[in-house]
């Protein structure tokens, strides 16, 4: 497999209406997260803060792949590079 540099090849996210729906998705994980710190805080049960965990990783993850759809659809990188994103960080 051929090496990309990543400095070469970085590619954004340009629709204006999937970074408002992106960034609404991570203002909805960073309450997720504030809510699971005062559960913390007030010694709540472990098996509900995992479950607050799970779901703020869940739509993390959701993020995430949402993200790469649209680094597809834009078809700014090559396949292959897209390929090793997800193989790296997915």
């Amino acid at each position: 497999m051929e090496y990309i540099n990543p400095t070469t090849t970085m590619t954004k996210l340009i629709d204006s209406a999937k970074k408002k729906s992106m960034c609404a998705r991570l203002a909805r994980v960073e309450g997720q997260l504030r809510g699971v710190q005062r559960q913390i805080n007030e010694e709540a049960d472990c098996e509900k803060i995992a479950q607050q965990l799970s779901a703020a990783r869940k739509a993390l993850d959701k993020a995430f792949f949402t993200m790469v759809a649209c680094m597809i659809e834009q078809g700014d990188l090559p396949s292959d590079h897209v390929a090793e994103m997800l193989a790296k960080f997915a």
